[in-house]
C-alpha cells in the first residue's frame, strides 16, 4: 500500500490557520495563508480535506474514467490482468473501485475486497497506473504464493518490496518530480527500500519502523531479485 500517511482530522477549534467556511473569500484565504506559511501542518490538512469533500464526485468520475482506459490500454496493467487471470483471479472495473479517502494513501488491496483507488489522491493517469500496478503485484502474490499480509511480516515485506519494484513507481522520474529524491546512484533500490518499510510499519502486527526495517532487510534479497510475473523489471 503505497504512500500509507494517516491524515488525522484535526479539531477546528484549534487556530490552525484554516477558515472552514465554503465562500470564495474563505477559500482564497485559505489558499493565501497556505502558500505565505501562515497555515499550521493541521490546518493544511482541514483544507486538503474540505477541498476532496467539493470535489468527490468530479475526482471518483475522473479516476473511473483512467481506470477503465488503463484495463483496456496500459500494457503492464493488461499484463497483470492476464496473469492474474492464470490463477484463477480476476481485476476489472467491478473490484477496482475508485473512493475518497481519508488517508494520504494512493490505493490498496485487500483479498476479500479487491482493490480501491483514492481518487482525491492520485494526482494523473500515470500516478493511477503505478498504483494499479503496484495493487495487482499484491493480488498476484496472495494467488500465486499465498501471502498472508497481514499477520505475516515477512510475506508483508516481500509482497511490497515486489510492488514497488514491478509497478514503477520508484522509476526516477517519479522520485525525481513527485517525490523530491536527487539522488542518481541507488535510487531504485532506496526508493523500494524506503516505501516497503513505510507499508510494514503501517501494519498492526508490526511494533514501529525499527522492525519495519528488520524484516524487509531479512527477505530483501530473495524479494527484490523475484520479478515473476515478469522477465525482468519492466520499467
Amino acid at each position: 500500500m503505497p504512500d500509507d500517511i494517516p491524515a488525522n482530522t484535526p479539531n477546528e477549534s484549534e487556530d490552525t490557520g484554516f477558515d472552514p467556511s465554503d465562500t470564495f473569500l474563505a477559500r482564497w484565504g485559505n489558499n493565501f495563508r497556505r502558500a505565505t506559511g501562515q497555515m499550521t501542518d493541521k490546518g493544511a490538512l482541514q483544507r486538503k480535506a474540505a477541498y476532496d469533500d467539493r470535489h468527490e464526485e468530479a475526482d471518483c468520475a475522473k479516476c473511473e474514467k483512467s481506470r477503465d482506459y488503463l484495463l483496456s490500454y496500459s500494457p503492464i496493467i493488461r499484463f497483470m490482468r492476464q496473469n492474474i487471470n492464470k490463477l484463477g483471479g480476476d481485476v476489472h472495473s467491478n473490484n477496482i473501485r475508485c473512493r475518497k479517502c481519508e488517508s494520504l494513501q494512493q490505493s490498496g488491496f485487500e483479498k476479500n475486497y479487491g482493490i480501491i483507488l483514492c481518487a482525491n489522491n492520485v494526482r494523473d493517469r500515470g500516478q493511477l497506473e503505478d498504483a494499479m500496478a503496484h495493487e495487482m503485484v499484491h493480488a498476484y502474490d496472495h494467488l500465486r504464493f499465498q501471502f498472508q499480509g497481514d499477520d505475516n511480516l515477512r510475506h508483508a515485506a516481500c509482497t511490497e518490496i515486489r510492488a514497488s519494484t514491478l509497478s514503477g513507481e520508484c522509476r526516477w522520474v517519479r522520485e525525481f518530480w513527485y517525490r523530491g529524491q536527487w539522488k542518481f546512484t541507488q535510487q531504485f533500490q532506496e526508493c523500494v527500500r524506503r516505501r516497503a518499510v513505510l507499508s510494514v510499519a503501517g501494519r498492526p502486527a508490526c511494533k514501529d519502523d525499527v522492525q519495519a526495517a528488520k524484516v524487509v532487510n531479512e527477505v530483501w534479497d530473495s524479494c527484490f531479485q523475484d520479478t515473476r510475473p515478469f522477465d525482468e523489471v519492466y520499467r
